[in-house]
């Protein structure tokens, strides 16, 4: 049987692109099990968002795309509360993506979730380094300083934020409540003050007064704003929790404990308020 130059050439074309499937296969794969998986994860299918994600991380382990990948999967995995696992999936994304100021932000906050306040700060720290007005960073550095009662470098971060954005709500909120910590309780309330009056809706802000008036010892306003709060929100634990609190240093045993209780029904964990639970017998 003669073969013609055409079917020479059929022949050749078919071997090639046998050859050539297999890796225009893959590539296809993998970035159609990475779009299937943002579209699981903006209908809230996380278990199947991840088992997507997994697939194409096993697809292609060395493609650069998979910072990507691993901040999506750290995001799935934070969702569903496996915040070991987003760590490692943040830090396997900052692998690829060293200087990445999103996932840095991810990665510090799941460390402040946990409780690890010394890694987050770290993190927030090489965001600063990388962006200095980056306004997240600013505010969650800030916040970090005020738990560590380094006040001074809070205030630094708290004035740079305002600067950038003098009308932050955290911002605000915040250094009222460092104002608060260092004693200066006009200056506190002049901040919710005025913030009360742009959102008078807002039970947080009634809440973070009445804590402010407490510590003077104007514990009837305290109650007011409370009331307020509750009236506003009745699903906010906070208020319950100072209400008793303010209760029971009044000697108001009932009314303390039927807010402590309050507060139990609406997440607090009951070990928490075991102590203001005693004092209310």
């Amino acid at each position: 049987m003669k073969v013609t130059a055409f079917s020479f050439f059929l022949k050749g074309a078919i071997l090639l692109l046998l050859f050539l499937f297999p890796f225009a296969l893959h590539a296809q794969t993998y970035q159609q099990l990475s779009e299937r998986a943002i579209e699981c994860i903006e209908k809230d299918s996380l278990h199947q968002a991840k088992d997507l994600l997994v697939q194409a991380l096993k697809l292609d382990p060395k493609n650069e795309k998979n910072a990507m990948l691993f901040s999506n999967l750290g995001l799935v995995q934070r969702r569903l509360g496996e915040f070991d696992k987003a760590l490692e999936s943040y830090t396997f994304a900052l692998n690829f993506a060293p200087l990445s100021v999103p996932i840095l932000l991810d990665r510090a906050a799941i460390y402040l979730e946990m409780g690890k306040t010394d890694r987050a700060y770290t993190d927030y720290c090489q965001v600063l380094d990388e962006d200095k007005k980056n306004k997240e960073a600013l505010l969650m550095r800030a916040y970090i300083y005020v738990l560590r009662r380094d006040y001074p470098a809070a205030r630094l971060d708290y004035n740079r934020l305002m600067e950038l954005d003098p009308l932050s709500y955290s911002g605000r909120l915040g250094l009222a409540t460092l104002e608060q910590k260092e004693g200066k309780f006009k200056e506190a309330l002049d901040i919710l003050n005025k913030m009360i009056v742009e959102t008078p809706n807002d039970a947080t802000l009634y809440i973070a007064r009445a804590d402010v008036e407490h510590e003077m010892g104007h514990d009837d306003l305290a109650l007011v704003d409370l009331d307020e709060a509750i009236r506003l929100d009745a699903s906010s634990a906070d208020a319950y929790l100072l209400r008793g609190s303010i209760y029971l240093v009044q000697k108001k045993k009932s009314l303390a404990k039927s807010n402590f209780e309050k507060a139990i029904s609406l997440g607090v964990p009951q070990s928490d308020l075991h102590e203001q639970l005693q004092q209310c017998r």
